[in-house]
């Protein structure tokens, strides 16, 4: 009985795991999630806290973390003043673009000279130290799953 305890905890354990791998990948020297879609920080943020808020998040969706889920390397969390955990890199809260139509786009990098997709090591970074899951469940942006 112990044996099939043990087996069923070290189960739970590594499907805990793997729902806690990123969803996050970098591609072309880009990081984006797991879907493809560009991920990008703004200058305006401070010390870890989203400054994109109203018509900002509409425009810029914040990558929302499922409740539970916990930031490993250098994905951060970040607690909103709206509610929810919304995913950084290293300090810097993450975002889409609504006006990225396809996976790959990035027309939001450089906008009003405040928005830069993630590039080079930072993103290399994230994808060789996964943390917990992303992605979206509401319309194209929104929580993780």
């Amino acid at each position: 009985m112990n044996r099939i305890l043990t087996a069923l905890t070290l189960t739970a354990a590594a499907l805990t795991a793997g729902l806690a791998a990123a969803q996050t990948t970098e591609q072309d020297g880009i990081l984006r999630d797991k879907a493809g879609r560009t991920l990008y920080t703004f200058d305006k943020d401070a010390g870890g806290e989203s400054r994109c808020y109203d018509a900002c998040a509409k425009a810029w969706p914040p990558f929302l973390a499922k409740a539970g889920a916990q930031a490993k390397g250098n994905l951060t969390l970040h607690a909103r003043t709206d509610g929810g955990m919304q995913w950084g890199i290293e300090g810097q809260p993450l975002y889409y673009f609504v006006g990225d139509a396809q996976d790959g786009d990035v027309n939001g990098d450089k906008s009003g000279g405040v928005w830069h997709v993630v590039r080079g090591k930072a993103a290399a970074s994230a994808q060789a130290k996964p943390a917990a899951s992303g992605g979206y469940s509401t319309g194209n942006y929104g929580s993780v799953y």
